[in-house]
């Protein structure tokens, strides 16, 4: 039997799907509530088998590897994995500059 590993959200997280879901909805209140399921379904997936995520590539790239993300396209939901806990650290739109948004967020505080 696999492990089941928590999924936990940080604060920046959630403010990432709250702002993709507000934007969507302006447009499409559906559609709003379908990301918002879709991005959740995916991202609670993690917790059967949390490292089939990819490793960030623009991070990889850096020598950073314990950042690893699932693709729900155009959503990238990236994630690290700690003892029976899966951290849902961020989620981005991977048409935006993906480098930029990297830095911008790993260089503010990750709350919990």
């Amino acid at each position: 039997m696999s492990k089941t590993y928590k999924v936990q959200w940080t604060s920046n997280a959630k403010e990432d799907l709250l702002n993709i879901v507000t934007y969507i909805k302006e447009d499409s209140p559906s559609m709003a509530r379908d990301v918002y399921e879709t991005i959740k379904e995916k991202a609670h997936s993690s917790n059967l088998f949390p490292l089939r995520g990819r490793i960030v590539p623009e991070l990889q790239k850096e020598g950073i590897t314990m950042y690893r993300e699932l693709v729900s396209s155009p959503w990238r939901i990236m994630y690290k994995v700690d003892s029976d806990t899966v951290y849902i650290m961020a989620i981005f739109d991977s048409r935006q500059n993906v480098e930029d948004l990297l830095l911008q967020k790993l260089l503010t505080r990750q709350k919990i």
